[in-house]
């Protein structure tokens, strides 16, 4: 599963890696410590054009009556959601791209105690998760919202959860985005074994307010 990212690159240059025009009101980076419900950048097709803009991470089914409403739905199994009723108009209609720099996941020692690592591309660049988006309207209130998809974990990773989130690389974009036709539904498999490494980091990511880039760091460096 994907619960907590870190994107570093400045908008503008967010918006020329994706060839997209950004919106006012995007969230500002960097940031070291993005939350479910909290603000992300994600790249959409439209008739004009890719465009840059700010959804809730957290996606809301049109039959959700508050934005409270549970459970919460950050992630999307890839092997399913093309059928849930939740997933399946977005994963045909309205797919999305939401770059990032890394992730953190989590394991546990003997003790019980939650101990973060940060898993990052093992060249530095920035990605994108696959994501699936939807406006949610009820009562006055309109939010855009997005879920990232994710798939069973590859080898490497497999250590850590037995989740990851789904990558889609710049070449592929054009088709997870449905501009290039049919066909996205190849894009949902699990990035190659040497695509992510990872490092321990600090237990202070295990609090929804800690921002800063020691969160990203080798824990002891």
């Amino acid at each position: 599963m994907c619960g907590r990212f870190a994107v570093t690159l400045p908008v503008d240059a967010m918006s020329q890696l994706f060839d997209c025009a950004p919106a006012n009101n995007l969230p500002t980076a960097p940031r070291y410590n993005v939350c479910p419900t909290q603000q992300v950048s994600a790249v959409v097709s439209r008739p004009g054009g890719r465009k840059l803009v700010a959804m809730r991470w957290g996606f809301l089914p049109v039959w959700y009556k508050k934005p409270t409403d549970r459970p919460l739905l950050i992630n999307a199994r890839s092997e399913t959601i093309a059928s849930k009723p939740a997933f399946k108009s977005a994963c045909r209609e309205r797919r999305c791209l939401i770059p990032a720099n890394g992730f953190f996941e989590w394991t546990k020692d003997p003790e019980g105690n939650r101990l973060p690592w940060y898993i990052h591309p093992s060249d530095g660049e920035t990605f994108a998760f696959a994501g699936i988006w939807q406006n949610w309207n009820r009562e006055g209130e309109s939010l855009a919202t997005c879920a990232i998809v994710t798939t069973a974990a590859n080898r490497s990773l497999s250590a850590l959860h037995s989740r990851m989130p789904v990558v889609i690389r710049r070449d592929d974009a054009a088709l997870w985005l449905g501009e290039k036709g049919k066909g996205a539904a190849a894009l949902m498999n699990a990035a190659a074994d040497d695509f992510f490494e990872y490092h321990r980091v600090s237990t202070a990511v295990n609090s929804n307010r800690a921002q800063g880039i020691e969160l990203t760091e080798k824990l002891g460096c």
